[in-house]
């Protein structure tokens, strides 16, 4: 048998991957889920927003044709969608670090061994996150009624849903029912954390306000990323409440979030267009997202 010469490609050996089947037939229901509900609306999406509408006369029947980006020219002309954009960014501004400030302090004083009744309180701070987005609107929708309110000395003095409350009283409802999901991921995540490095720290002196800002907050900033991301895309993503509160406040327009405008637009109906700006909200998202997580991981770096 002769040795392989000097400088010679030595030959890949092919692993062969056991149980092929199996693993076809676990990713197989995933896949198809995927693609029919996920890509497949994303592309007729698509696919819709290069259509606009043609009528042959005044009274002609319409029909679709290919139209281009017809519909994003549209787009980037409509002042109502894009005032829109800027409400629920204002409102991300605020409501977001409101949120995940408070669902931190909830998750750090569950962790926290001084405190008593955890289970009590662990249920209490997650049970708004049970009611229907829809329930909670019109709950606070009644609170915030200057007729229909318990608390008529508040409401008749401060108009809770005047045109310049209106946003803040839709941000308390989502912050009140959001910040006990974010309370419960920050919270799995602390309890992830050895309780070795704990004890470490208590035997160098630390005290459980020093441990909480040097170690558990450090330790659980992935989550923290998670939880900004999930609130950034459900920020632009807005609909149930302020559509809830049209009922009861004028000042919430058919065009007061990017959803609600697009919802407006297919209801007109005008289709193509409401999927041109699904697509461009999209990409908005994307990009929203994406950066934040960019200098996310910067300032982890950093």
């Amino acid at each position: 048998m002769t040795a392989p010469a000097a400088g010679a490609a030595t030959p890949r050996v092919r692993r062969r991957i056991p149980h092929k089947r199996a693993i076809v037939a676990f990713i197989a229901p995933f896949v198809v889920l995927f693609v029919l509900f996920y890509l497949v609306p994303i592309g007729y999406a698509v696919w819709k927003s290069l259509l606009v509408v043609e009528r042959e006369g005044t009274f002609g029947q319409a029909r679709e044709v290919f139209g281009g980006l017809a519909q994003y020219a549209l787009v980037f002309q409509n002042t109502a969608f894009w005032t829109s954009v800027g409400r629920v960014l204002l409102f991300g501004v605020v409501q977001v670090p409101v949120m995940l400030g408070l669902a931190l302090l909830f998750a750090l004083l569950l962790d926290s061994p001084l405190l008593r009744g955890k289970r009590f309180f662990r249920l209490a701070f997650f049970v708004p996150y049970a009611v229907p987005g829809v329930i909670a609107a019109i709950m606070w929708g009644f609170l915030y009624s200057p007729n229909l309110s318990p608390f008529p000395a508040v409401t008749s003095n401060v108009d809770l849903l005047s045109a310049d409350l209106v946003l803040w009283s839709i941000a308390n409802v989502v912050t009140w029912v959001f910040v006990g999901y974010n309370m419960l991921i920050i919270y799995s995540t602390l309890l992830a954390i050895p309780q070795e490095i704990y004890e470490a720290a208590r035997i160098d002196g630390a005290g459980q306000a020093r441990i909480a800002w040097s170690i558990k907050i450090p330790l659980i900033r992935p989550a923290l990323v998670l939880t900004g991301v999930l609130s950034i895309i459900g920020t632009l993503q807005l609909l149930a409440e302020p559509q809830t509160f049209r009922s009861f406040s004028s000042a919430v327009t058919s065009t007061f979030t990017p959803n609600m405008t697009i919802y407006a637009t297919s209801s007109i109906p005008n289709v193509s267009l409401a999927a041109a700006f699904s697509v461009v909200l999209a990409l908005a998202t994307f990009v929203l997202s994406f950066t934040f997580l960019r200098l996310s991981r910067r300032g982890a770096q950093s």
